[in-house]
């Protein structure tokens, strides 16, 4: 069975290696010592606690609610405003998004530079590629 570092697993949960290990002393995920005393999590340890992290309460009152699974929680890091269209960049965690859309709806949410803002993917295509 594959097994992961807490860097590694770190890394596919999108949090810093920090977090991952006080996640892994306080008990929320289980882990074992590899024979260089190095703390590993199995696979299916792994991917029950990635769901069970995506299921948490985001403790927000004012949550929206849709039927958009794939939310990137971020920062708009850029804004490219055309007469009629819009670009907005969002990073969340190591992924970059990009969404095009209209300048009306930018002003109208009130996008800036630096604010918090969730980019929500939907799509009747996913790709998934092993590593």
């Amino acid at each position: 069975m594959q097994a992961y570092t807490i860097g590694q697993a770190a890394r596919l949960l999108g949090v810093s290696p920090d977090t991952a290990r006080r996640w892994a002393d306080a008990g929320r995920v289980a882990t074992h010592r590899d024979e260089s005393g190095r703390r590993l999590i199995d696979g299916k340890d792994l991917a029950a606690f990635s769901v069970e992290l995506a299921k948490g309460d985001s403790g927000e009152e004012d949550a929206s609610y849709t039927s958009v699974r794939n939310a990137f929680p971020g920062i708009v890091t850029a804004i490219k405003l055309g007469d009629v269209a819009a670009q907005v960049e969002i990073q969340a965690g190591p992924h970059r998004l990009v969404s095009l859309l209209t300048r009306e709806a930018v002003e109208e949410l009130g996008l800036e530079v630096g604010m918090e803002a969730t980019a929500r993917v939907k799509s009747t295509n996913v790709h998934i590629d092993r590593v």
